[in-house]
């Protein structure tokens, strides 16, 4: 068989087109990464305004309906279909569901923020008639009646009584608390398993049981009275559950490399709890704290039965009763008069600013993350590592001299170091 010549010639090869990079070369196009197109928001607001089109012709001409949380939930019933509806158009099913599932989300995230801000949004506007006055902030009820102006007296006994019963339960329960969320996590065991679900169990204590058994045992049984440190000791009845448990779930969290990085380094089981793992977990744990003062600083029912109910200033929370804001606002709220049920609102506002500033303190002081130290615990750490140094025998370098300098880049230098100079 005979070949011919395009046969046995050799395939050319291809190559593209050179595009022209560098100046004067055209400009490509450019491509945005954003997930939202300009199809999605349209079929956003399309359903969205027929839904609430269909709801109003359904809620006005043919139901006979009209109650706005009736509305609102068959508006929403009426979007998903709509959107479902449109979107299918141009996607797959899939797709759909993910869609879906995703403006379901994002409904009821809105939902709760709206909650959120009815509720602090409607005790401010109900205590607008109040708040504005200084009187409110630094005088008492002992001289002040029902039918006075609200110039009058003032909620410096609820806040005094407030801060000392909130600040007695504290000093009782984080203590106790961290403690046993620590023996839960480093003595595993039968009788850490109980007390795990004990505590587990008493999450959901009623506030007012707990208010019933401090008044038995305290009041009636160890002739102790109604004062403001029996209502702490209520209020610390709700509260160390909720800090054990969530402290509990903080202590799991911190990697189990660390503690036995600090075991092969020679550290015991408890200087590792206090080195190692309270440190790593000091953001949840403060977490956990203001869980519990949440907690207890709103509680009503408890402080009603242990700490009595009293107009004027009390300083003393041994002695006598005492007022909290809570237990204010349940009782000026109750009122028929009306600047009395402003005072009230007004300590509803005033407990949620409280509550925002314990928050915010806490985040301050425990916020920082794992290995982030303050001024001076740098100090305190460049101090103990001198000492270390001279410990050891060698000689500390200029840097580490002067306490609170940061290290030298290079290191402490081969005189810090205790290694002979190059060349001697």
């Amino acid at each position: 068989m005979t070949l011919t010549t395009e046969e046995t010639r050799p395939a050319a090869t291809v190559t593209p087109d050179v595009v022209p990079d560098g100046p004067g070369a055209p400009a490509e196009p450019r491509r945005t990464t954003s997930v939202l197109h300009a199809r999605d928001v349209f079929a956003l607001l399309g359903s969205g305004a027929a839904a609430v089109a269909l709801t109003a012709v359904l809620f006005g001409r043919v139901l006979p309906f009209d109650a706005p949380l009736g509305f609102t939930a068959v508006a929403h019933l009426a979007f998903m279909a709509l959107y479902a509806v449109l979107i299918s158009l141009d996607e797959n099913s899939a797709t759909i569901r993910a869609r879906l599932a995703q403006t379901l989300v994002h409904a009821l995230a809105a939902l709760l923020l709206a909650a959120l801000l009815f509720i602090v949004g409607y005790a401010l506007w109900r205590g607008r008639e109040a708040l504005p006055h200084l009187n409110f902030f630094t005088a008492d009820m002992s001289g002040t009646g029902p039918l006075q102006p609200i110039t009058d007296g003032g909620m410096l006994h609820a806040i005094v009584g407030t801060l000392q019963q909130i600040g007695i339960a504290l000093l009782i329960t984080v203590p106790l608390g961290l403690a046993c969320a620590v023996f839960l996590n480093e003595v595993p065991g039968r009788y850490a398993t109980f007390v795990r679900t004990i505590v587990e169990a008493m999450t959901a204590l009623p506030s007012i049981v707990a208010g019933l058994f401090v008044y038995a045992t305290a009041i009636l049984a160890l002739g102790l009275g109604k004062s403001g440190f029996a209502a702490s000791l209520a209020l610390s009845v709700m509260m160390l559950p909720i800090i054990i448990r969530a402290s509990d779930v903080v202590l799991r969290l911190v990697p189990g490399s660390l503690k036995e990085a600090s075991y092969a380094l020679g550290a015991g089981q408890w200087r590792t709890v206090w080195t190692v793992t309270l440190p790593t977990a000091r953001s949840g744990l403060t977490t956990a704290v203001i869980l519990g003062t949440a907690r207890g600083i709103g509680e009503t029912s408890p402080v009603l039965l242990t700490s009595g109910a009293a107009t004027g200033l009390n300083v003393n929370p041994f002695d006598g009763p005492q007022t909290s804001l809570p237990l204010a606002t349940f009782t000026l709220v109750a009122s028929p008069e009306k600047n009395m049920i402003a005072r009230g609102f007004g300590c509803a506002a005033l407990l949620m600013a409280l509550v925002l500033l314990l928050f915010l303190l806490a985040r301050v002081i425990g916020g920082r993350g794992p290995g982030q130290l303050s001024r001076r615990q740098q100090r305190l750490r460049t101090a103990a590592s001198l000492r270390d140094l001279e410990r050891m025998g060698g000689h500390p370098g200029p840097s580490a001299a002067a306490p609170g300098r940061p290290p030298s880049p290079e290191g402490p230098g081969p005189e810090a170091s205790g290694a002979p100079p190059a060349g001697g």
